[in-house]
């Protein structure tokens, strides 16, 4: 901690675990920072909360898969133990199971991607549809997150790369469209071919145990962001929440000096962004300054993706083989997930009855239901997935509706996707949504950009020290190997072949 760092004052826009991940490190570095949050409680969309009856629900479950080495750090350094070992999870589809995945790093490592191809068990899907997905191994080489991989890519739909590249109609139904749904949350016409690549490699194809995942034994807002927020705290942060920012003060030397909250001012010599894309556009819409800027009116070409969470009381004990299980196939648009909270969180652990999390992806069709026809849907789909949830009955329940919540990876969306750096000199970008070369996804690429803006921050102002970010593992040398000889052949063709306008 430096006196200069402490003469500092950094303000934090929103506190899911980009914001968290900035605050917490620069508040260590002892700087001046005020986190502040629109909501009712820090930790965004997966902060939980108490129903009136006192039972615990969030904003849908969320896993955390063996990539997230960043993440399992920051555990590992707050002294906390949230996660569940290692779970198996299963597919249904409405013919019934579909796919058991074991765990991969039990198993011998094999090259990637032969692991995942031979130690996965598809019930009813053909050898013969499995192997059609080989030639598409060229686009997972060819992908290798830069920005010129990402323009080649981001202009195609998923379901046309799929397609292109002779997936069969078979596996992309039953396995690829699948993982869409509930990986980008929407169906591969809608999806960005760049987007799908990045999810699928980061989180099943480069290395085998990638799809290995634990779940929080709780929510996370009371099993990670409490304690988490604690500590901010006791490093002299301040966490405000149900401050809605609506502009941002900038001087004549394109600096922002301060944040405006209503009729509050919050005097910042460095700000950070760090809000799902529906918020930032609310905020943008607010104000004049961020309007003035080329970069932030086009984040209304950026979209979002409607999800339902539903936990549903059951009066009895059901059988459910796996804690953690993916469905498609009961909407033509929709994924949706379904998990035995009796398996996963502590306080179910003793529950006479059955508690259920289904959260439901694309779910457009169903927020304008009632709460009684939405939970007679859950039921429907439930026992078409285990027959005894058909005698069951609920005896209490939750319904989230939370419209344009998760970001969409549209077709051509990565051109009006923020970098970190902002055309303000004092201004930086975090979130899920965020372009950054660290190549991961979901929230460890929220803490991610969370700890690079902080980094940002640190340079800008000239004091502290950076955060240590851990890389994604490397790629295996086989992968490398052909990466390199992909990249020498492009460039050989660029020398000596036209340059087409398609990139």
């Amino acid at each position: 901690m430096t006196a200069e760092s402490q003469q500092k004052r950094v303000v934090v826009v929103g506190a899911g675990w980009a914001g968290l991940g900035a605050t917490y490190h620069l508040a260590k570095q002892g700087y001046d920072v005020t986190l502040l949050e629109a909501g009712p409680y820090p930790g965004g969309l997966v902060a939980g909360w108490k129903t009136a009856a006192g039972r615990s629900v969030e904003a849908g479950i969320h896993g955390f898969w063996y990539p997230y080495r960043n993440i399992f750090a920051l555990i590992n350094e707050l002294g906390i133990n949230p996660f569940t070992t290692w779970t198996r999870s299963a597919q249904y589809s409405p013919a019934g199971l579909e796919v058991e995945s074991p765990i991969f790093q039990d198993l011998p490592r094999l090259p990637t991607p032969l692991g995942t191809f031979l130690y996965t068990k598809f019930q009813r899907l053909p050898l013969i549809d499995r192997l059609s997905a080989l030639p598409l191994l060229y686009a997972v080489v060819d992908f290798d997150n830069s920005p010129d991989a990402w323009r080649r890519y981001d202009f195609v739909t998923a379901r046309e790369l799929f397609k292109d590249f002779g997936v069969s109609a078979r596996l992309y139904k039953e396995a690829f469209e699948p993982m869409l749904l509930v990986g980008l949350f929407a169906p591969g016409e809608q999806c960005s071919a760049a987007a799908t690549l990045g999810m699928l490699y980061f989180f099943i194809l480069a290395h085998q145990a990638d799809f290995d995942v634990v779940w929080c034994r709780g929510t996370v807002g009371e099993k990670i962001f409490n304690p988490w927020v604690n500590c901010i705290e006791k490093t002299g942060a301040k966490v405000l929440s149900q401050k809605r920012v609506t502009d941002v003060i900038v001087d004549s030397n394109n600096r922002a000096t301060g944040v405006v909250c209503g009729n509050e001012v919050f005097e910042a010599d460095a700000v950070i962004f760090a809000v799902g894309i529906t918020g930032m556009k609310k905020i943008v819409a607010n104000s004049s300054s961020l309007q003035n800027r080329e970069e932030f009116r086009n984040l209304n070409n950026l979209g979002a993706i409607d999800v339902l969470a539903t936990r549903l009381w059951f009066d009895r004990k059901i059988d459910i083989p796996r804690p953690s299980n993916a469905c498609f196939g009961f909407d033509a648009t929709t994924g949706w997930t379904f998990f035995d909270l009796n398996a996963i969180h502590d306080e179910y652990k003793n529950e006479p009855g059955t508690v259920i999390e289904a959260d439901f992806y694309h779910a457009n069709q169903f927020l304008n239901l009632t709460d009684e026809e939405i939970v007679l849907i859950v039921q429907r789909y439930l026992t078409t997935c285990i027959p005894a949830f058909r005698e069951a009955k609920v005896i209490d329940r939750s319904v989230i509706r939370l419209a344009n919540a998760v970001t969409h990876f549209a077709p051509g969306s990565y051109r009006y996707m923020l970098p970190a750096t902002t055309s303000f000199t004092n201004v930086f970008m975090s979130g899920d949504w965020i372009v950054t070369p660290h190549g991961s996804w979901s929230q460890e690429k929220a803490y991610v950009t969370g700890l690079a803006a902080a980094n940002s921050v640190i340079s800008y102002l000239g004091a502290g020290q950076p955060a240590k970010i851990l890389p994604v593992e490397a790629d295996e040398p086989h992968i490398q190997a052909a990466r390199s000889l992909n990249q020498t052949v492009r460039q050989l063709s660029k020398s000596i072949l036209p340059d087409f306008w398609l990139p």
